[in-house]
């Protein structure tokens, strides 16, 4: 497969690593590790065999696409590192994050906890920062990210975060609409206002 400019080769996926989440989080999860190997997309992921992250990897491998896992050398037991995988095991989380990161051309949030939290803030404070442009869209099932949404309005209402801060991600209710929007916001760049309004 040939490169083509412009078009999305990597997907960081930050998501729960809990066996116990809602079966429709996990079912999701798989459901785009598939989609992602069906298109020809590299799963870039957190390394490990448990919850919403081992169902979306399991899957992308399992049907035939290519998949990174990185992972502390501390969570390769807690996580179950996921070794059907390329796995790269590294000595701490921000190299973890780093690796992430660098290896991808843009990011899916899907429902976690804590973790995917501290993941995701750090990934948008950098693009606040202008650090990155690369496209960052959260799957917001039933509205499971919609706390944290507020949050951000809040923020941007106190004159805390500027305005523009709410142009740099998107939201998805449906799965199948991950990949799309990333690749359409990384084809018409970073200016793109959101697909839909996230608080109406």
């Amino acid at each position: 497969m040939g490169h083509t400019p412009n078009r999305l080769q990597s997907v960081c996926v930050f998501c729960g690593s809990s066996d116990t989440a809602d079966p429709a989080y996990l079912a999701g999860a798989a459901t785009l590790g598939r989609i992602l190997a069906r298109e020809g997309v590299r799963l870039v992921y957190g390394g490990g065999g448990v919850g919403l992250m081992g169902a979306c990897a399991r899957a992308a491998h399992e049907a035939g696409g290519e998949v990174l896992g990185v992972i502390p050398d501390f969570l390769v037991s807690r996580e179950r590192a996921y070794d059907a995988v390329r796995t790269v095991v590294v000595a701490s989380m921000h190299e973890r994050k780093r690796i992430m990161f660098e290896e991808s051309d843009g990011f899916a949030v899907l429902p976690g906890g804590i973790g995917t939290l501290e993941e995701v803030v750090e990934l948008l404070s950098w693009r606040r920062l202008e650090l990155h442009a690369k496209p960052i869209v959260f799957h917001d099932p039933g509205g499971f990210w919609r706390p944290l949404f507020e949050l951000f309005r809040h923020t941007v209402e106190a004159q805390l975060t500027p305005v523009d801060f709410m142009d740099a991600y998107m939201a998805v209710e449906d799965v199948e609409a991950i990949l799309p929007v990333l690749q359409g916001r990384k084809l018409e760049g970073p200016d793109v206002a959101p697909a839909a309004a996230r608080l109406t």
